[in-house]
């Protein structure tokens, strides 16, 4: 698996309000809303040394009103993690990135649920709803999905009556990679959230989708249970190292 390629997917799907190219590094920032939207990816080489590179993006962030925080894969360039580390940065969020092929997708069970190509303002409400997000995030969050330039499908799962879960899928390259997966805590263990992956994973394939990929950090054993079982297999990790405040 090209950790590359996924990492380059994941910048474009879940895209920041602004960017800044530094020597081959990415520089994401997003108001502070999430740390994927608010850290430097160095997920291509670069000619300067590491050291000075780092200074010039703890500069930059702080200037933004930001803490530096740098996402890291195993393709990181050697010694980057340990410099960090040594700088005081906490390792933070070890997530498993994940991948799917979609040839034998299982069919879903008929439900009430509904794909929009757009956010539309009561799928946005009721994902702010579920998950508890601030409407001052909620803003933010509305400018980046905006951003999306490639195929989007905003999913919402209705039981009894009301939206139970929702998340969204974008697709590029033959992916579709899927982002904020959530379930009114009420309605969890019912089956739900797999249901709609399934009709959201279709919709995808119906789209030209061939895989799927999706991250899910390593401490929530419920979701990594759900994926197993619908056929997502891990392939590389990435974790955080957050500076000091």
């Amino acid at each position: 698996m090209d950790m590359t390629f996924i990492e380059e997917l994941s910048l474009n799907n879940w895209p920041a309000l602004s960017t800044v190219l530094y020597d081959g590094w990415v520089l994401r920032f997003a108001e502070g809303y999430t740390k994927r939207a608010n850290s430097v990816s160095p997920i291509y080489g670069g000619k300067r040394d590491l050291a000075p590179k780092i200074d010039a993006c703890e500069r930059i962030y702080r200037e933004n009103g930001l803490r530096p925080v740098f996402k890291l894969t195993a393709s990181a360039p050697d010694g980057l993690d340990r410099l960090l580390s040594d700088r005081g940065y906490e390792q933070v969020d070890m997530t498993s990135v994940q991948t799917l092929e979609l040839i034998r997708l299982r069919e879903p069970m008929p439900a009430e649920c509904r794909i929009e190509t757009h956010p539309s303002d009561s799928w946005v409400a009721d994902f702010c709803r579920l998950t508890g997000t601030s409407a001052h995030h909620q803003a933010i969050m509305t400018r980046m999905l905006g951003k999306i330039r490639t195929g989007t499908g905003f999913i919402t799962f209705h039981a009894e009556g009301k939206a139970v879960a929702c998340g969204f899928g974008v697709i590029e390259r033959g992916y579709i990679g899927l982002y904020d997966i959530v379930t009114d805590p009420a309605y969890r263990n019912r089956g739900f959230a797999e249901q709609m992956i399934l009709h959201l994973l279709h919709w995808g394939k119906k789209e030209g989708a061939r895989f799927g990929y999706l991250a899910v950090v390593l401490n929530n054993a419920p979701a990594l249970r759900l994926y197993a079982k619908l056929g997502y297999r891990e392939a590389y990790r990435y974790w955080y190292r957050c500076a000091s405040r």
